[in-house]
């Protein structure tokens, strides 16, 4: 993706099944546990760069001891700084000869439940107060509650009432705040419930404590509070006891996976992580299922259990075409298929001239994309070779045979990602000047005026680093055209269930269509869907009908497409540019596993989904540049 979009977060829960000695005889050091979550975090790096956060529970800890530690930071580089900083607090501990279970449970973050949060902030909110994991205290063990996730909650408002309604008074608008408090609510319930039943039957309250960290009904607790969430979520929980679960979606739209063996049990955002760190076989990791969540008690007991009813598989796609590590065997063979499937549609293109083209791609993250169009061509050139063959039939030389076997894609790097340059300019036209040379290109790879440049990319959201940089710098050799295939389709509408992109103006092919509708004197149209936009507002999210597909209605897709190569192409550039999108038929094709579609196509998962884009489309039209969920 040549525009960088703020994304899915990542999660790491990483729990110790052996006492601390064991890690530390059979491993060499203290630190197992603190090592392999850090290598966890690192590893998952690419989903969240604006804050990190780790929170370690000590789970036999005297009274009089602090038993929850937690680091978190939102500097430059908040994984290293929050390693930097718990490692300042043991450094001296490290060293020590004899140590005894005793030191152990007192140690900072030296604990048995560990977990850690990478983040994306969205909409300007990167302070550190909502870096996560973020906290809700108590004297009482059970009743402490540590969050940390990755999810979107479209509903909202309707959650902060219920909260209200319930007598809490929260003190943010957040899905954060209101998930945190909404399980906090019914953590207090399930505690106090089990405190009036011991204390019923004679208990002591001394006693009561160990009973009710025992009995804690988890599955319970996580069923009552998220019953009214609208969105897609991957939450991470701690209790203050030494309980912990993870919660998916019912529809699965973010991942999470998990692996168990004797010593440890750990659950990541992303499966390749845990292959490399704890060299384990794809085999013997599990996929969370949509729907249920992994609970693991203090004892180190572990279910996987219902929490609600799974609907339709709706995954995220983009995690496939673009943010997940591409290290994962699946993502891996998917994208190279997202990339052969785009080809036919690329010959087509260029009239089949494939001797005169120069294929490459950008960015960095299209490169396997890349290696299926690749593929793809070359099975296109060997049926051209046997076709040039049989036509020679006994009249083709030994030269002619050696020139037609040696026909193969040219393939060049041809653009290169500069450093991040600062527009520390403050005159538009001289911030334009610098967001042209975001890219430099490799002089000498095609022939002028000749050659088609042909480039891969991996998605096109908003089109600006395409007009402004990308194809300004292509021009720049003197294609005879340039032509862009996005591996994926058209992105058409916002999204709420992670990715910061909700503001309808901003995307290309949104702009295209009202534009087409300008030009053929529909404009109109857009006032008609506001009209029934505005008329849905105070409906229930199930009633809500996302009436924004009607402005593609009247269009075809390569209409559509055609229009934005337009609309990115400057009046001086010399040659003829080309966008073409990946169909949503060949993406399905791809990923038939992962069929969340609703950014292209506007179905979206849950009835949350089309209140948010028909609101997104409300602010477009009256010129707010507020969130819309």
């Amino acid at each position: 993706m040549t525009e960088q979009l703020k994304h899915e977060c990542g999660i790491v829960l990483l729990r110790l099944l052996k006492p601390l000695e064991f890690y530390k005889n059979k491993y060499g050091s203290n630190f197992y546990g603190l090592q392999k979550l850090y290598l966890l975090m690192e590893k998952q790096h690419n989903r969240g760069q604006d804050g990190a956060g780790v929170v370690s529970i000590n789970l036999n800890n005297p009274p009089g001891n602090t038993y929850i530690f937690r680091e978190r930071s939102n500097n430059g580089q908040p994984i290293k700084e929050v390693f930097d900083n718990i490692r300042k607090r043991y450094v001296h501990g490290e060293n020590k000869q004899n140590e005894t279970p005793e030191t152990f449970q007192t140690t900072p973050f030296l604990g048995e439940v560990m977990l850690g949060h990478l983040r994306y902030g969205t909409f300007g909110k990167n302070d550190i107060e909502n870096v996560h994991p973020v906290m809700r205290q108590n004297n009482w063990r059970s009743r402490n509650l540590v969050l940390a996730g990755n999810f979107n909650l479209t509903n909202v408002d309707e959650l902060i009432q219920n909260l209200i309604n319930i007598g809490q008074h929260p003190k943010d608008y957040s899905d954060t705040v209101t998930m945190l408090e909404n399980i906090g609510h019914y953590l207090d319930e399930e505690n106090q419930g089990l405190f009036d039943l011991y204390k019923k039957r004679g208990y002591a309250k001394k006693d009561i404590s160990p009973l009710i960290e025992k009995n804690l009904d988890i599955k319970n607790i996580l069923k009552a509070s998220s019953k009214h969430w609208d969105g897609g979520y991957v939450i991470a929980g701690l209790i203050g006891h030494g309980d912990a679960f993870v919660l998916r979606d019912p529809a699965g739209i973010r991942p999470a996976f998990y692996y168990r063996d004797d010593e440890i049990l750990v659950v990541t955002s992303e499966r390749p992580v845990i292959q490399t760190v704890f060299n384990v076989e794809i085999q013997n990791i599990r996929e969370i299922k949509p729907g249920h969540a992994v609970i693991i008690k203090k004892n180190g007991e572990f279910f996987e259990e219902s929490i609600h009813q799974a609907t339709q598989r709706r995954s995220c796609s983009f995690e496939r075409i673009y943010f997940s590590r591409g290290t994962d065997t699946d993502i891996y063979r998917e994208r190279k298929k997202l990339g052969e499937l785009i080809t036919p549609a690329i010959i087509e293109t260029i009239g089949g001239d494939i001797e005169n083209t120069v294929f490459s791609y950008i960015p960095n993250t299209a490169e396997t994309a890349f290696y299926g169009m690749i593929k793809a061509v070359e099975h296109h050139l060997i049926q051209q070779k046997k076709d040039k063959i049989l036509q020679c039939g006994n009249n083709l030389s030994d030269k002619e045979l050696t020139r037609i076997m040696a026909m193969s894609p040219r393939v060049e790097k041809i653009a290169v990602k500069d450093a991040k340059l600062r527009t520390f300019i403050t005159q538009d036209e001289d911030r334009n000047d610098l967001v042209e040379h975001v890219y430099d290109i490799t002089y000498g790879t095609i022939v002028p005026h000749v050659d088609n440049l042909v480039i891969i990319d991996d998605s096109i959201v908003r089109g600006t680093t395409l007009e402004k940089s990308v194809i300004r710098i292509l021009d720049r050799l003197h294609p005879k055209q340039i032509l862009i295939a996005s591996s994926s389709p058209q992105i058409r509408y916002p999204d709420c269930y992670g990715i910061d992109m909700t503001k309808m103006g901003e995307f290309i092919a949104f702009r295209a269509a009202v534009e087409l509708l300008k030009e053929s004197g529909r404009i109109s149209l857009l006032n008609d869907v506001y009209k029934k936009c505005k008329e849905q507002i105070n409906l229930p999210k199930e009633q809500v009908i996302n009436f924004v597909k009607e402005i593609y209605l009247p269009f075809t897709d390569p209409q559509i497409s055609d229009k934005i190569s337009q609309m990115v192409t400057s009046e001086n550039i010399g040659a003829k540019v080309k966008i073409i999108f990946q169909t949503i038929d060949n993406l399905h094709n791809a990923c038939p596993n992962d069929m969340g579609d609703w950014y292209f196509t506007g179905n979206y998962p849950t009835p949350g989904g089309n209140k948010v884009v028909n609101t997104a489309f409300i602010n477009y039209m009256e010129g707010k540049t507020e969130r819309a969920y």
